[in-house]
């Protein structure tokens, strides 16, 4: 990215970027010590470093005073850029004899850029402009930093901590939260956090300046905490061969599994607990903020298996409870239920004990090697050759049966449509066994609702979705309860539940592109951005949040993001996604010309397939084709039909986008109901009650027009019996 203001970057509209403010503590005492000769060279040394740092890792420079005001993309990036310039310091200080220290501070929100016209610039004004409150709470933050330290915001300090997982570049970094603090010209405190580079000083909590009118907060985590929050990590594969690290996990996640079901406690998730592991187990009780620390080891020598278990207080590090077990493997679940009794009397919680179970070691093995790590279509088709065989080997072995079934329904949405009813047929006769086995398997219940189509059977959909919400546990299959929900119209009860997952499984891709997803669905675009920008760092394999970031750049009219993230795109696979781009066009420049390109190519989908999804009648009717929009529905299938450019994935046919708060105007017309009632929605309403958000904001009495659609018959999903 250059340094200097490119074309055209002035917006008035807010933009979500991170800010670095930086500058030398007491330049005054260098030039008493070094002289100004000396002192100006080193200080023209220090902003060349400074500058050449911040072309290394993408930042821009916005200005130049006592210090300097820095732009990143990604608080990461803010990071790397910290460490490496007070590195820099150091050697400067080396070089010239004399200590030399920078402050540091660095926020994530919303800025307005305001590009200076080039006579303004001849006359001394800056190339570009940082305008909005962001820019003051950047400054507080590092006025805080007095001892050259490098402080961050709360939210600037999740984001760049989550990128940093598993990056070699950032093991040796050491991260602190500090508290709340109220900042000087800012109405709500803020929390402040703080990185540095390796080193055994602790990082104590900084000190207010009474100048500042900085003031310390008591801190969430200095209060009692009433409910236990549990973090589970991986225990340590003692075994000879290093390949058994499968077996350690999957006996680890089980345990999860188990404690989330049979007490009530509130556990990490291993997508993110596991991934603190080695040198870095000692760091998981202050990122994951938990009030409590299972670890332990196995060492597996044959069919027998020694498991040993601890339990840590965070807030003390005092071992509450430890064992160990030595037996055969077939009693694995029987070890486990021990473990987990023994956890929830030590936090004082009832733990309901499970239904014994001794598994040939052999099929345990297979049911552990099954456990999904990118949901992609090849890795689904072998984990469901495995279980298929672990399940024929081991009729009864409950959780094997559950993961069968969950597997074989995400792999649904990846078959040819006319394949998926004799699929979902085959995953209805699988569910019906696994419930006869465990009668409280969400994992289950989800599958059952993702194998049903995306439309036209909301009754049985939400009834589904009920269960899952009130199984106990904390099963995978949980985290897309809110996505279910919001295809029902249901967005603001649906961000809430996804945001209760994702607090105990923030570092998980998935559970990360869900919030984001919610945010967004709720108007919250802002919020969402830096996730997804995120999660585009951090999965370049995946297709969705390239994607979804595009949308939401759209939607913040953020083109220069949208150019920087379209330029990407094209090195990434988008799949199903890749129909979305021709709207973003025509969403940038919505003129005559444009948004009649967007229709030309909605008219050739129509013509090709004979069906128009939801979606584009979504984008129509937003890009001003409202009554083209309902005049297309009115005459194609809102399915597929068979051809080859029918939509696959788990959005495919979903009227998710429909209640998206930022696309209002097709709910906004009266004929919205009666498109529907085509879908089976006005069933589902009329017969719960449970009425869409849209019901309360649309320009019309919605619920009464519902009752004068409810006889419209409802559409056949295609290739559904």
């Amino acid at each position: 990215m250059p340094l200097t203001p490119v074309a055209g970057e002035s917006d008035p509209r807010p933009v979500i970027r991170t800010l670095l403010l930086c500058d030398l503590v007491a330049s005054t005492k260098l030039v008493e010590r070094l002289g100004d000769a000396r002192a100006a060279e080193l200080l023209g040394r220090h902003d060349r470093a400074a500058r050449d740092l911040l072309a290394a890792f993408d930042g821009r420079e916005i200005d130049k005073s006592d210090g300097f005001l820095l732009l990143f993309e990604r608080p990461i990036e803010a990071v790397r850029f910290a460490i490496a310039y007070q590195e820099k310091l150091r050697d400067l200080g080396a070089a010239y004899g004399s200590a030399v220290v920078a402050r540091v501070g660095i926020h994530i929100g919303e800025v307005v850029l305001r590009q200076n016209a080039p006579e303004d610039v001849a006359r001394g004004a800056k190339p570009l402009e940082v305008e909005g409150l962001a820019k003051a709470t950047a400054a507080r933050v590092m006025s805080l930093a007095g001892d050259g330290r490098i402080l961050l915001t709360r939210s600037a300090y999740e984001l760049a901590r989550r990128a940093a997982v598993g990056i070699d570049e950032f093991a040796g970094l050491r991260w602190a939260e500090h508290g709340r603090y109220r900042l000087a010209g800012i109405e709500e405190p803020m929390e402040v956090c703080e990185v540095a580079g390796p080193g055994e000083a602790r990082l104590t909590r900084p000190k207010s300046s009474k100048k500042a009118r900085h003031e310390k907060e008591p801190a969430a985590s200095d209060a009692a905490c009433t409910d236990p929050l549990l973090a589970v990590l991986a225990f340590d594969n003692l075994s000879t061969d290093p390949e058994m690290g499968f077996f350690s996990d999957g006996v680890s996640a089980d345990i999860i599994q188990r404690l989330t079901r049979g007490a009530k406690l509130k556990v990490i998730a291993p997508t993110t607990s596991f991934q603190f592991r080695g040198e870095r187990k000692a760091e998981a009780a202050g990122v994951l903020r938990c009030t409590h620390v299972l670890d332990g080891s196995i060492r597996r020598a044959g069919a027998r298996v020694r498991v040993s278990a601890h339990l840590t207080e965070a807030a003390t590090s005092t071992m509450l409870w430890s064992d160990r077990y030595d037996r055969g493997l077939e009693d694995i679940f029987a070890v486990q239920d021990d473990i987990t009794e023994s956890i929830a009397k030590s936090l004082d919680q009832a733990f309901s004990k499970f239904s014994p179970q001794r598994i040939d070691p052999a099929v345990y093995d297979l049911y552990l090697r099954a456990r999904p790590r990118t949901y992609s279509p090849d890795e689904l088709r072998t984990l469901v050759d495995l279980l298929e065989l672990a399940t024929e080997r081991a009729p009864t072995f409950a959780e094997a049966w559950a993961r069968l079934v969950y597997l074989r329904a995400w792999l649904h949405f990846y078959i040819p449509f006319a394949e998926r009813p004799a699929n979902a047929e085959r995953i209805a006769q699988d569910a019906a066994h696994a419930l006869e086995l465990d009668p409280e398997g969400s994992d289950v219940r989800m599958a059952q609702a993702l194998a049903l189509p995306p439309f036209g059977r909301f009754l049985e959909f939400d009834a589904l979705v009920e269960r899952m919400r009130n199984a106990p546990g904390n099963s995978d299959g949980r985290r897309y309860v809110g996505w279910c929900l919001r295809s029902m119209g249901r967005v603001r009860e649906a961000l809430e539940e996804t945001e209760r997952s994702y607090e105990l499984d923030p570092l998980s891709l998935m559970s990360a592109n869900m919030v984001a997803l919610a945010r967004m669905a709720a108007g919250h675009v802002d919020e969402a951005v830096p996730v997804f920008a995120d999660l585009v760092e951090r999965a370049p394999g995946m297709s969705f949040p390239v994607a979804c970031l595009l949308r939401a750049y759209a939607f913040q009219q953020d083109w220069d993001a949208v150019d920087r993230t379209l330029a990407l795109a094209e090195k990434r696979q988008l799949r199903e996604f890749r129909d979305g781009l021709p709207f973003i066009r025509a969403k940038r420049d919505p003129s005559a010309a444009n948004v009649a390109a967007w229709w030309s190519e909605v008219k050739d989908y129509m013509a090709m397939t004979g069906s128009i999804d939801v979606a584009r009648l979504v984008y129509s009717a937003h890009l001003g084709l409202v009554d083209e929009a309902y005049q297309a529905a009115g005459t194609a299938a809102l399915g597929p039909t068979g051809t080859a450019h029918d939509t696959m994935g788990p959005d495919g046919y979903r009227p998710t986008l429909m209640f998206q708060a930022g696309m209002p105007e097709l709910r906004n017309d009266r004929r919205f109901p009666r498109l529907c009632a085509r879908l089976g929605l006005v069933e589902l309403w009329l017969a719960t009650g449970k009425w869409p958000d849209c019901a309360d904001d649309v320009p019309y009495d919605f619920r009464a027009e519902c009752e004068l659609v409810r006889d419209v018959p409802k559409e056949q999903f295609g290739f559904e019996a």
